[in-house]
């Protein structure tokens, strides 16, 4: 295994050893500023995940059933926005309207082991949803990263996992149910509101709120994961082998290390092995403490890591797939991640890579590279285009700014189109130009919200003004 709290030491020491008592960030940082908990109405906050978004709702709603929620859409008062684990970065949720949570309509609803279907009511969250299907002796074909996602809010940003095969979670979606903005449940799937479905399949809960999902699943699977490092430049001259070999496959480019970390995920029969506990976490933070030491010496800390870093083992678990392609992810970030077309992915990524070795010595989280398979969804960053991701994170209490300064500019020449819940500066005039189908959505936003009842201030700014 790999002994990442061996890793954290290691560094410390060596750093110390080398002179780090000119280090950088050492010691505890502040947290960022917190809005005040209430506004001058006595509203309380709602806050994302990482902290850079908040809003204060006049009214909050927890419907336990679609009758409720029929209800409440046709009457409450906008903008009405749903919410799902905040894990949103970009403003998706806030509304100093109706704030909707759907945690009451959640659980599986049914399943056809036969046509390997379940319908999902869509609060379900993703870390339940993974032992709710296990049960029923099925599992959804990919899983992002995280297991913290309502299937709704999932859905409705285009969360994806990876694999060059496999699309992301709304690929598989075989039907859904929608509350509409006069109160209506409709029933949606290829034949029946065809062009709402493709339009609210990814939907940025503006077309109304999803109320249940019914899934197109797989068998459940054993897999096995493997995890180890070798040097960047091998993995971006194997990369096109790798997404060939292996179901899924992902790479983190650890900044300032000249290493990756490779993550593989193979169908297995092989009996499961215990599983230890995830080491992902400390992995993270011994970059931050290499950071907060050396960062002054971008050389030194190249030299250091990369030399304790090649002397680890890699990592080998096998457990059923629901269990280790979503994880718990506790230290909180901001993102942005780019979908780009799959042949620009590499070149992308190096420019990436050297502009921020280059200009942004703060920057130690590991940078996320993974395949999704096209799909027809009009509003999927993945319609009609084999693509390859590029995720840049920041630590929630670092600067992130330079996502938008470094980062963006080099994804966007690139012909990437961003995921939908992460940071982004694109307006409407851009998805319209990066999206062959993004008219035809608008279109049928205006017939079911056509007094744009569930737009908030960004998403006026998004599709209204499309």
């Amino acid at each position: 295994m790999l002994t990442r709290r061996t890793l954290f030491l290691l560094m410390g020491g060596t750093a110390l050893a080398a002179g780090g008592v000119a280090a950088t960030r050492v010691g505890v940082q502040p947290e960022p500023p917190a809005p005040p908990a209430t506004d001058a109405a006595n509203h309380l906050l709602w806050r994302n995940w990482s902290g850079i978004q908040h809003a204060y709702p006049a009214n909050r709603a927890a419907p336990a059933d679609e009758g409720e929620l029929a209800d409440l859409v046709r009457t409450a008062p906008g903008p009405i926005r749903a919410v799902g684990s905040g894990h949103s970065f970009m403003p998706l949720v806030p509304t100093p309207g109706t704030l909707v949570t759907l945690d009451r309509i959640a659980g599986l609803d049914g399943h056809d082991m036969g046509a390997l279907t379940a319908n999902v009511r869509a609060g379900t969250r993703l870390a339940d949803l993974g032992p709710a299907l296990a049960a029923v002796g099925q599992e959804m074909p990919n899983l992002p990263d995280i297991n913290k996602q309502s299937l709704a809010g999932a859905l409705s940003t285009a969360t994806h996992g990876t694999g060059v095969t496999l699309m992301a979670l709304h690929g598989n979606v075989q039907a859904f149910r929608l509350a509409t903005a006069d109160g209506q449940i409709l029933d949606c799937d290829a034949t029946r509101n065809a062009d709402l479905f493709a339009a609210a399949k990814v939907g940025l809960g503006a077309f109304g709120v999803l109320t249940r999902v019914t899934l197109k699943n797989t068998p459940l699977r054993r897999v096995e994961r493997r995890v180890w490092l070798q040097p960047v430049e091998q993995t971006l001259a194997e990369w096109p082998v790798l997404q060939a070999q292996h179901r899924n496959v992902e790479f983190y480019y650890l900044p300032f290390t000249g290493m990756t970390a490779v993550i593989t995920h193979d169908e297995t029969d092989a009996p499961a092995t215990p599983r230890p506990p995830t080491q992902d976490n400390d992995a993270v933070m011994s970059l931050k403490g290499l950071r907060d030491w050396l960062g002054w010496s971008p050389a030194l800390r190249r030299r250091v890591a990369k030399h304790v870093l090649s002397s680890l083992e890699p990592e080998r678990v096998v457990a059923e797939s629901w269990q280790l392609l979503s994880n718990e992810r506790p230290i909180r970030f901001n993102e942005m991640e780019f979908h780009l077309p799959r042949d620009a992915q590499i070149p992308a990524l190096q420019e990436v890579i050297e502009a921020i070795e280059t200009r942004r010595h703060d920057v130690f989280f590991p940078i996320e590279a993974r395949v999704i398979a096209p799909d027809d969804a009009w509003l999927s960053p993945f319609h009609d285009r084999p693509s390859g991701s590029i995720a840049v994170h920041a630590y929630y209490k670092d600067d992130y700014q330079f996502l938008f300064e470094v980062v963006e500019p080099i994804l966007r020449r690139h012909g990437g189109r961003p995921h939908w819940g992460k940071l982004n500066s694109l307006k409407a005039a851009d998805f319209t130009a990066l999206y062959p189908r993004f008219r035809d959505a608008m279109d049928i936003h205006r017939q079911v919200d056509p007094e744009g009842r569930f737009l908030n201030d960004y998403l006026r700014g998004v599709l209204a003004d499309a």
